[in-house]
């Protein structure tokens, strides 16, 4: 009887284990990162089996080998990058959106004022000596480069803020990283198959995920759980029980340059490489509309200073400066405004207008401003076809790692049913030993 009894007993712990574990599941079903566990049980070797002895029937119950965590490292690694390649598109496309707003004309007024230039142009030819066309000519280029320093100023503080962001995010990646070796150091003196063992191997995936969204990186695992985590570079950030952080610089036109510890890398997935491409977005803008300011004060000075204002004196530059930001107006009254020329009273304006054409500023921002457009909508298509991909991906490693509710009740419900009939196998031993001892 006393078989019978440790028996029972084996069970009613047993089963008691794994109905605790399935309410675990149930309690954490909504938990980041974790994964659901199972109790693994073995049958458990009788103390008095002998290879001596034929036909021995010995049972010896159930024992508890540990938790085990349902995961698949390949479907965990596609989860990682797949995320990572989207977090990098969702981050780029943020920043080209608002690269798109700068630089638009509801924003800046740069083409609305570009065609008003040139149709003010034609009105003077008409009626050249027309003080109010002349001031309304003058104050348009006032309006444009306004435009011009306005859409520099939101470019450059756009540039401020990708180098923030970048810097942030480094911040929080080192942080990640201290805290993943915190967590070998907790898996390397855990006990194997523990409670406390598995969810340190969760908040071990759940960091290195964190991290990923960040950076690629690639993990490798030793027979205890604890993880060597390394850059697409090569260089060891997380391993041997030292950690390597991750540092940023900005450049003086915002270009952003990482390293780790000291070596320079390329981050070609997850929110710092998203960063990266944004900052070389905007700094190629800001480059390009510095272009385009100076080219087109250059052709309206050159315009301006061809003919002859009012006065009979010669024509003077319709702006200073070579940068967006500096492209400023000239102040000049109406009679100087060169309308006229050799040909005539009106020949400078005729000239001024016949610039219109192909290669005119407001076709050479119209362009522009197609360019960002065509460049933001192939970013945006690469945003949802990466994230369609990453959906799918998670998808997949919930299949195994998530806790599917229905399955657990139904567990739960047969763990149930198992405990109970290990008590029913210590009533029945009791009642068994107290006949025995009724009839002596």
């Amino acid at each position: 009887m006393s078989d019978l009894l440790s028996i029972g007993a084996s069970g009613l712990k047993a089963y008691s284990r794994a109905m605790s574990t399935i309410g675990d599941n149930i309690a954490n079903a909504q938990t980041p990162g974790y994964a659901r566990r199972t109790l693994a049980l073995k049958e458990m070797a009788s103390g008095t089996e002998s290879a001596l002895v034929g036909r021995n029937v010995s049972p010896g119950g159930v024992t508890i080998r540990g938790i085990t965590r349902a995961v698949d490292k390949w479907l965990i690694d596609d989860a990682r990058v797949s995320e990572s390649d989207a977090t990098r598109a969702a981050t780029r496309l943020s920043w080209m959106n608002r690269a798109e707003d700068a630089l638009s004309n509801d924003n800046n007024g740069i083409g609305t004022n570009l065609t008003k230039l040139f149709t003010t142009a034609d009105k003077l030819t008409a009626d050249p000596n027309n003080k109010t066309l002349r001031a309304e000519f003058l104050q348009t280029m006032k309006d444009i480069a306004t435009g011009f320093q306005g859409t520099a100023k939101e470019l450059s503080d756009m540039s401020g803020g990708i180098a923030d962001a970048a810097q942030t995010s480094v911040g929080e990646l080192n942080t990640n990283l201290d805290a993943l070796e915190r967590i070998n150091d907790g898996l390397r003196k855990a006990r194997p198959g523990s409670t406390n063992e598995a969810s340190l191997l969760d908040e071990r995936d759940r960091l290195v995920d964190q991290i990923s969204t960040q950076m690629p990186v690639t993990a490798s695992y030793d027979d205890r759980g604890t993880v060597t985590l390394r850059a697409s570079s090569g260089d060891t950030l997380v391993g041997n029980a030292t950690v390597t952080h991750v540092a940023v610089t900005t450049a003086a036109d915002g270009r952003l340059s990482f390293s780790v510890g000291g070596n320079g890398f390329e981050p070609g997935s997850g929110n710092l490489a998203g960063l990266g491409q944004a900052a070389d977005h905007v700094a190629d803008q800001r480059a390009g509309l510095d272009a385009a300011a100076a080219q087109f004060a250059g052709q309206l000075n050159a315009a301006h200073q061809a003919g002859t204002d009012a006065n009979g004196n010669a024509g003077q530059p319709l702006f200073s400066g070579t940068t967006a930001a500096t492209l400023t107006a000239t102040s000049l009254t109406p009679d100087q405004v060169a309308a006229a020329n050799a040909s005539g009273s009106n020949g400078n304006m005729l000239a001024i207008g016949g610039m219109r054409g192909a290669n005119d500023p407001e076709a050479a921002w119209a362009g522009r401003l197609a360019e960002q457009a065509q460049a933001t909508a192939s970013a945006r298509a690469q945003e949802s076809a990466a994230w369609t991909r990453a959906d799918g991906a998670a998808a997949a490693r919930d299949s195994v790692s998530g806790v599917d509710l229905d399955q657990e009740a139904a567990d739960l419900l047969r763990f149930q049913q198992a405990y109970s009939a290990a008590a029913r196998t210590i009533q029945v031993a009791r009642e068994t030993m107290q006949a025995l001892l009724s009839a002596i």
